[in-house]
């Protein structure tokens, strides 16, 4: 069951929306359940699993854009897809990671290309994942693949079991709270994967493919405990 909810205050918009989206999955033989919500403050006060959710920006009283931060900010992981009349708002989305957006009055192509991407992105994103934004360039990152994670300059740089890095602009502390509890943040600028540590000696993380990352003296304490709590829950 795919759950999806639309939040847009113009009836006639969010009618229009949930028939494309219902012949979308309708024709992927996908099972879904829609659920509509005609203001901001409505959809805050829902707190049930949401997967896609299709917001409109420009509402009254608490506009979509408020909205998403306050969901990121609750750690909403669900696709987000605004829905607009300016374009210009596509470079504050990417601040709530929208996977994308359609303007307004909505061309049934354009949402055909975007649901397409959607739905392959969804079938990748099976197991727990990061949805990277590069500029307009989107991609999902599995956690399980991630051996750490590197902050320089406000560029965040994800190491990966294939060798492969993937930077993208971020802030650690926005990344810290999408990753899960197999994650580590061991000195301001590294958070690691419990799972590729080798051994902690001296302030240092021995990583697989032998990486070395700085454990600093404030967090040592904490590290030890947590490395204990992992290896149990193993």
């Amino acid at each position: 069951m795919i759950h999806i909810a639309i939040c847009d205050d113009e009836r006639s918009m969010a009618d229009q929306i949930r028939k494309m989206v219902s012949d979308f999955f309708r024709r992927k033989n996908s099972e879904i359940d829609i659920m509509q919500f005609s203001s901001g403050e409505e959809l805050l006060t829902y707190d049930r699993q949401i997967d896609i959710l299709f917001l409109d920006i420009q509402m009254k009283d608490i506009d979509g854009m408020e909205t998403a931060r306050k969901l990121r900010g609750r750690k909403f992981r669900g696709f987000l897809i605004f829905i607009t009349v300016l374009k210009e708002m596509v470079f504050q989305s990417f601040e709530v990671q929208a996977y994308d957006y359609l303007v307004k009055p909505v061309d049934e192509k354009a949402f055909e290309k975007t649901m397409e991407r959607l739905f392959v992105s969804m079938q990748n994103a099976s197991e727990a994942s990061l949805l990277i934004q590069k500029g307009y360039e989107r991609r999902v990152v599995s956690l399980e693949d991630i051996v750490f994670c590197e902050i320089i300059d406000r560029k965040i740089y994800l190491n990966l079991a294939s060798s492969e890095v993937v930077d993208y602009y971020d802030r650690i502390e926005n990344l810290e709270n999408k990753l899960d509890s197999r994650f580590f943040r061991c000195h301001r600028s590294y958070l690691i994967n419990l799972r590729y540590l080798k051994s902690y000696k001296n302030g240092v993380a021995y990583m697989e493919g032998d990486k070395q990352i700085p454990v600093s003296r404030l967090r040592s304490r904490e590290f030890s405990n947590v490395i204990l709590q992992y290896m149990k829950n193993m």
